[in-house]
């Protein structure tokens, strides 16, 4: 088998119909029997009683199922589960930074040329720039994102770089989309733990973790030998243009491709465009230059 870098711009796989739900088996009669015997002088009946806690039991199932428990207690107690305490807030842990970076990420769809390429990007500065991959928008008739908050608007291209594949899109401002910090390449640092943040498959707003498996590692992206971040964070088609954040939510890369054996999925062999390169080439796509 031979391993390609694969980009990852158009969404494809299953369908994600979850399956229909087994055919209920007919429960069969009980075999008749003999008739119960009628109760002694002095004796209580208890069938009553246990009849009772039979239907609650199942009109329980169909609402709280608190009460469920307590029909099904030992006379005289009340049975109760150990339940985990309220976890404290974890802002400055991944669960914070997750929550913070997919606010300033968007999917990005680009129809264009008998194709629907689609992928990520991330939201740069208060004006409304957002950075992506070039490979996404080459070709594309229009441009649509769709932010965090599920608002749908048209996009602009500002810029395109094909050879560093990367590009610049500009939507109006918004405040429920907000910008990401951006990291310095030279930090970055092989074992630490990052997140990538995107669309695989058209599944908005996914995050998956892992850690920078390499720095400067030979690729080509863009049709050009180039150096990017490589990591084991699972990267798929429709991360394309999504950022790579640490542990303190800083952008250091740009998702851009993935080796693959014969064009499968992700392997855990994933490639970011380093985020100085990205962030030199937008800079000058924004100024004109």
């Amino acid at each position: 088998m031979t391993s390609q870098l694969t980009g990852l711009g158009e969404p494809r796989g299953p369908r994600f119909l979850p399956p229909a739900p087994p055919a209920l088996a007919a429960v069969p009669p009980p075999p008749p029997g003999p008739a119960p015997l009628p109760p002694r002088g002095g004796e209580r009946r208890r069938w009553p009683r246990y009849l009772g806690a039979g239907l609650l039991v199942v009109t329980v199932s169909a609402g709280t199922g608190a009460l469920a428990g307590r029909a099904a207690a030992p006379e005289g107690g009340e049975v109760t589960f150990p339940r985990a305490a309220p976890a404290p807030g974890d802002q400055g842990g991944l669960v914070g930074v997750a929550e913070r970076t997919r606010a300033g990420v968007v999917s990005i769809t680009a129809p264009g040329g008998g194709r629907v390429a689609g992928g990520s990007g991330f939201v740069l500065d208060d004006r409304g720039h957002i950075l992506t991959n070039d490979h996404i928008v080459s070709g594309a008739d229009s441009v649509t994102v769709t932010g965090s908050d599920g608002r749908r608007v048209r996009a602009e291209i500002v810029g395109r770089e094909p050879r560093a594949d990367v590009a610049v899109l500009r939507i109006q401002p918004s405040p429920a989309v907000r910008p990401l910090p951006l990291g310095r390449s030279s930090n970055v640092r092989v074992g630490e733990r990052v997140l990538a943040v995107g669309s695989p498959l058209g599944l908005a707003g996914t995050v998956t973790s892992g850690v920078v498996s390499a720095v400067e590692r030979e690729v080509r992206l863009g049709g050009t030998e180039q150096t990017a971040v490589q990591t084991d964070a699972s990267i798929n088609p429709g991360n394309s243009g999504g950022p790579l954040v640490n542990a303190r939510g800083e952008v250091i890369g740009v998702n851009t491709a993935i080796a693959t054996d014969d064009g499968g999925g992700s392997i855990g062999i994933g490639f970011a465009i380093p985020v100085d390169r990205a962030a030199d080439v937008a800079e000058r796509l924004i100024s004109g230059g």
